[in-house]
């Protein structure tokens, strides 16, 4: 991250390749083919994972972000399930935040089966906050988002606005697929054991996507939390 990045519109925090497509996918590639700034930056090189390696997951992530229409995708390379609530990670998050000046964010709900998305998702919050902060971390110009938005992973709580993402849901589908080291179940021959993402995940994700959608008689729609109210004009 050397030198002037162009600024975003949208950040979005994950902390392992996939999560944000999982949580979103649908809600980018609305906005990347609008001409929206998208960037993702992952946490972690998710080298924890059962199955695939660092190295192939890197270029599953390469893949995912060319349908996406992605203008940036970083890895801070912070060890995976090693994310916790510390200076050194809060500043890593904050310094992204600073570089790229997105006008929104957006982070992993707080709370969720796995323990890494909640440290991010508390990561990214605190780092929006001190990203403002024109004391800390000199070095990097303040900046200010103009809101926090938090997506859903593995489990689904309370909504407080949601995207028609109907007419994009093959891009996500295309997305997330090409994670294959992580979706693609066991058999014979292949060096993969049983997890909870390679049994029948995807098309978990697909029916919650096709839930929330049914709440407003879309086919397929992504939810998001906001910890401050939701602010518009008119109705």
């Amino acid at each position: 991250m050397n030198g002037e990045q162009p600024a975003l519109d949208i950040l979005v925090f994950g902390a392992h390749a996939d999560d944000a497509e999982i949580g979103m996918g649908g809600t980018i590639v609305k906005h990347t083919a609008q001409g929206y700034r998208v960037g993702v930056c992952d946490l972690t090189y998710a080298e924890m994972s059962s199955n695939g390696t660092v190295e192939l997951r890197q270029k599953e992530a390469e893949r995912a972000s060319d349908i996406l229409g992605l203008t940036v995708r970083m890895n801070l390379g912070l060890k995976d399930r090693g994310l916790f609530l510390t200076q050194e990670h809060m500043d890593a998050v904050t310094s992204v935040i600073r570089t790229y000046k997105p006008k929104k964010v957006f982070a992993p709900y707080f709370q969720d089966r796995h323990p890494d998305h909640v440290h991010c998702s508390h990561l990214v919050e605190q780092a929006v906050f001190n990203a403002k902060l024109r004391k800390m971390m000199p070095e990097l110009t303040p900046w200010t988002v103009g809101q926090l938005y938090f997506y859903y992973i593995n489990d689904v709580h309370d909504i407080d606005l949601m995207v028609d993402i109907s007419d994009v849901y093959d891009r996500k589908t295309a997305a997330l697929e090409a994670y294959r080291s992580q979706f693609e179940a066991p058999g014979e021959g292949k060096d993969v054991v049983s997890t909870p993402l390679n049994q029948s995940y995807l098309e978990r994700v697909a029916a919650r996507d096709r839930l929330l959608g049914q709440q407003r008689n879309v086919a397929y729609a992504e939810g998001f939390a906001s910890k401050l109210p939701y602010l518009v004009h008119l109705f």
